[in-house]
């Protein structure tokens, strides 16, 4: 994120606690403590009051911290968090402070006793994130970009006698070839029946004459992930329903990627590619979101769902990923991700959808 957007949103957060529309704000989701500051270790918490920017990390990461964190005072943790919190509170004056609804409610207990007023913001960083600004959306391209890559090169072995196991080490050591320093999450290799599950975990079954083949997976650039989802079909005699199948879920992929504009709701882009699998006999066969915003986690608000009444912004990412699953038949997935731009919008997957008949 540009250095100027997080110090805007800092002062914006500022302006809203010395207004006293917020309390004093703590933050420790590790994400969004990255989000606010820049620091890409895994301790560290925000410390917000109308005047004070504070930052957080133990001894560890107190050189990294001086190096990747701006607009923070920096300072050091030692011992448990609640009792750093604690000496803070009392160095400042604070009888009332702010925390991540998200967060567990030990932390919330722990706060508690400490005589201080509290109220638990939901989504209230996670709303920031919602708009990426042209250098997170570069991060997120080249994700993709890596991901693409890393696939093309080992699609020739999506073909019979090759397991789903073999396929997802395969692609997982690509994509670490191309840079990203994390899988953003377990690669999906679904052959056959399993492909009618959509969160399928990896077995080393072996890919068989007219299996569909759905492959799920993620590529990273600087903290930014990527999602992609295709589907194949292996050939076979008789293969007209899994065709069909397949034509209706991109289809509704394409139709719900073409609504996408700013000032519609999610929930609006969620019923088009909904209703158009329902109206092929399908509504029960498709039971997950058809899609959701991508960037330092891989599932962020907002999220395209039935019930989302979020509106559509510009420099909002998030994918579109209609499917239908049929138990014991095999499943189809297909996953496009959109960047809203002012009056049009960019895919970010370059890789094609037309049905591909391998082996």
């Amino acid at each position: 994120m540009m250095d100027n957007k997080r110090h805007s949103i800092i002062k914006e957060i500022q302006d809203k606690i010395r207004q006293r529309r917020l309390y004093p704000l703590i933050v420790t989701d590790i994400t969004n403590v990255r989000y606010l500051t820049g620091f890409t270790g895994s301790s560290g918490f925000c410390f917000l009051t109308d005047k004070d920017a504070m930052f957080f990390t133990d001894f560890r990461y107190v050189e990294q911290a001086e190096s990747e964190v701006c607009y923070w005072d920096l300072c050091v943790e030692k011992g448990k968090r609640i009792e750093t919190i604690k000496k803070t509170i009392r160095k400042l004056g604070i009888k009332r402070v702010g925390f991540e609804a998200s967060q567990p409610y030990l932390f919330y207990e722990q706060l508690s006793r400490l005589g201080l007023k509290t109220k638990a913001y939901k989504n209230l960083i996670e709303r920031y994130r919602e708009i990426k600004d042209e250098v997170e959306i570069s991060h997120i391209k080249e994700a993709y970009k890596r991901a693409e890559t890393a696939f093309l090169e080992i699609k020739q072995y999506i073909r019979p006698g090759f397991k789903e196991s073999d396929i997802a080490l395969k692609l997982e050591m690509a994509l670490k070839d191309k840079g990203c320093k994390r899988i953003p999450f377990d690669i999906i290799v679904a052959s056959g029946s399993n492909s009618s599950r959509p969160h399928a975990t990896v077995t080393n079954k072996t890919i068989e004459k007219g299996d569909f083949v759905i492959i799920d997976w993620g590529g990273e650039c600087n903290g930014y992930f990527s999602d992609i989802t295709r589907t194949f079909l292996i050939k076979d005699a008789n293969l007209d329903k899994k065709i069909e199948i397949y034509e209706i879920v991109k289809t509704a992929c394409h139709l719900a990627v073409s609504s996408v504009k700013t000032g519609m709701k999610a929930k609006d882009i969620d019923k088009i590619a909904r209703d158009h699998i329902s109206k092929h006999g399908y509504r029960e066969n498709f039971g997950h979101a058809t899609g959701h915003s991508i960037g330092l986690q891989i599932h962020e608000e907002p999220r395209i769902n039935k019930v989302n009444n979020t509106v559509i912004k510009e420099g909002m990412v998030f994918t579109i990923e209609p499917g239908i699953y049929i138990r014991d038949f095999g499943g189809v997935r297909i996953e496009d991700t959109v960047h809203v731009l002012k009056g049009q919008t960019e895919q970010l997957c370059n890789l094609p959808k037309e049905l591909e008949i391998l082996g």
